[in-house]
């Protein structure tokens, strides 16, 4: 699932280069339908890297990282900086099997306000992992 349609493309284009077979669909999470193309299919597991990092980080980022990737998949409004987790949240929450996984990049900054979120929601066993630079990087849990 993603909102651009060339993220898609290209996601599709490596599904086929690699002979894996994945369903993909054009949606917004933010959408208040957060509805599955088949209501009755449930995930097993549910991995994302939404965008994380706050608008007012911008000016710390490497060129390298602004000049190619797009600026939709990147920035979060500094008011709302969990705003995707929330709803990817949400989401997990209705299509999710039963001890289905819920895998997040985060914004290291925000780990433990990711984790409370998450946990708030219901989600068990939130563990928040660090890369190797020992910076907050991943946070998993099952519902």
């Amino acid at each position: 699932m993603d909102i651009s349609a060339e993220a898609l493309e290209v996601a599709k284009q490596n599904s086929e280069m690699n002979n894996v077979d994945v369903e993909f669909f054009l949606h917004d999470i933010l959408s208040p339908t957060n509805n599955l193309p088949d209501p009755d299919f449930k995930f097993d597991i549910i991995v994302s890297n939404p965008p994380y990092i706050c608008v007012s980080e911008k000016e710390q980022m490497q060129n390298n990282v602004l000049d190619n990737e797009p600026h939709l998949a990147l920035f979060v409004n500094d008011n709302d900086p969990l705003l995707f987790y929330n709803s990817i949240a949400d989401f997990a929450l209705k299509n999710l099997k039963p001890n289905g996984k819920l895998y997040f990049e985060i914004n290291q900054a925000l780990g433990p306000e990711t984790r409370v979120l998450l946990e708030k929601k219901g989600f068990k066993n939130v563990v928040l992992v660090k890369d190797l630079n020992n910076n907050n990087r991943i946070l998993y849990c099952s519902i």
